[in-house]
């Protein structure tokens, strides 16, 4: 709420005016600590982005230290309609060829169709797991798995029931009814290919006769014992395929370790191709421009906050800060370095990295695309490690060194920021220290203001009267 003052009334003095101005003039201090706080918070805050950038650089410097790096594959099959393929790290270069012989496939069954709603009748069918021989005449039991053992009662014997009973189990058969104007038909697919996942259907039949067909029988499939070997749509396999002569063979389509560092989803039986394994070296030279672009744009930072306008006297937030120039000081000489652990390529500018006047390095990609095909020298000039003289190791791994030095808790960039962190505090405290003493001046002299005013306005008083009684 606003003070109410009529101070000046008695004197006719502009009391408040002449107040507003001696505390003005005593806020001048305030004034140049509130200016100096606001330089230093822009300092604060350009060392923040420094910071960033810095880590952007380590980042991408870390990343040139890394074997997997210099190990990156790509891969291609010819015929991508026969076989795809990935590749990781390290994976076997050179060119092979697939056949493939078989596709892997769960088993499915597909009963004969029956009237829609009308029921297969009661008993209790068993399904047991393992695996059939190639002509299906024989069938070796899993005993890691638990045969699924579904109750089928008069009156909940419709295929839809079946199918719900099923896939209630969640125990590698999925159930589906297929309906059509023959009727519906419960069909039954392994939960996974491979012929180790083959699976029979036996039942007990509430009719007596657990074979003919008829009844819950119609749902039984066990081609060793001759029971409706018909149901069978497709028989549960193996994958085989023959790699360069040799044969493999894959309880899935996928197919990994027959190529080292290399996996194969087969699409297509029957049909070869040629899949291509090399080095990726567009990853390699990308890892190569990513550090590139982050040294370029930490020294175009460095010198944007630390330039220095000799006409206006001003410039960037960090103008004339020792550590700023440090730190450029100490990347362009990395960019410079060399080392001998890659033999012919023994500095950036030996692979097309060549320094520029303002601090910066321009890639020359005709130089680096030769480069890439030295790939054991271009992986010794960043990662080569040199345990007897740090400073002759891989260059990435020694920009890594510098830049976690500037980063780490109390290293230079840290203590730069709590400095100035400390003097905006103190800063502050200061402030709120001058405002409380400005605060008890202007009441002290609103007092004193007062106190003439009203000695004043007697005075006026006492006059006027005397004026009067002589007049």
């Amino acid at each position: 709420m606003a003070t109410i003052s009529s101070a000046g009334i008695g004197s006719g003095i502009d009391v408040e005016t002449l107040i507003s101005r001696l505390v003005a003039a005593e806020r001048t201090p305030i004034t140049q600590l509130q200016r100096n706080t606001d330089g230093l918070k822009t300092q604060l805050s350009a060392f923040g982005k420094l910071q960033s950038q810095l880590s952007t650089l380590r980042d991408a410097a870390t990343k040139l230290t890394r074997a997997d790096t210099f190990t990156a594959a790509t891969v291609a099959a010819a015929d991508a309609t026969v076989t795809t393929a990935t590749a990781t790290a390290g994976a076997a270069a050179g060119a092979y060829t697939v056949n493939v012989n078989r596709l892997a496939a769960a088993q499915s069954l597909a009963s004969n169709a029956i009237p829609s709603g009308t029921g297969v009748g009661a008993g209790t069918m068993t399904i047991t797991f393992g695996r059939y021989n190639d002509d299906l005449s024989s069938f070796d039991t899993d005993p890691t798995r638990t045969s699924l053992v579904i109750p089928i009662i008069s009156g909940q014997d419709q295929l839809e029931k079946v199918r719900d009973q099923i896939n209630a189990l969640k125990a590698g058969i999925v159930a589906s009814v297929v309906s059509d104007v023959n009727g519906s038909r419960l069909v039954m697919r392994g939960s996974n290919s491979g012929q180790a996942n083959g699976f029979k259907v036996e039942v007990s039949d509430a009719d007596g006769n657990n074979t003919d067909g008829s009844g819950l029988s119609s749902l039984a499939y066990d081609p060793t014992a001759g029971v409706n070997p018909g149901l069978s749509k497709q028989a549960a396999l193996n994958a085989r395929v023959n790699i360069d002569g040799i044969d493999i063979e894959s309880a899935t389509n996928e197919i990994t370790g027959a190529i080292e560092g290399v996996t194969l989803n087969l699409r297509k039986a029957g049909a070869s191709t040629t899949v291509n394994v090399g080095q990726d070296k567009e990853a390699i030279k990308k890892a190569i421009t990513d550090f590139v672009t982050a040294y370029n744009g930490t020294i175009t930072l460095l010198r944007e906050q630390s330039r220095v306008d000799p006409a206006t006297r001003g410039g960037g937030p960090l103008k004339g800060d020792s550590t700023v120039n440090g730190i450029q000081f100490q990347l362009r000489a990395l960019a410079g370095a060399s080392t001998t652990l890659g033999g012919s390529l023994d500095r950036l500018a030996a692979i097309g990295l060549e320094p520029q006047t303002d601090g910066t390095l321009k890639v020359d990609n005709t130089k680096l695309d030769a480069a890439l095909g030295n790939s054991t020298s271009l992986r010794a000039l960043f990662a080569g490690e040199d345990t007897g003289n740090a400073s002759n190791s891989g260059l990435a791994l020694q920009f890594k060194g510098a830049v976690d030095t500037l980063l780490n808790t109390d290293g230079r960039l840290d203590s730069r920021q709590k400095g100035i962190q400390s003097r905006i505090s103190n800063n502050d405290k200061r402030g709120e220290e001058l405002e409380r003493r400005l605060s008890l001046m202007e009441k002290r002299l609103r007092q004193q203001y007062t106190a003439l005013d009203a000695t004043m306005s007697k005075s006026n008083n006492l006059a006027a009267y005397v004026n009067q009684q002589f007049g």
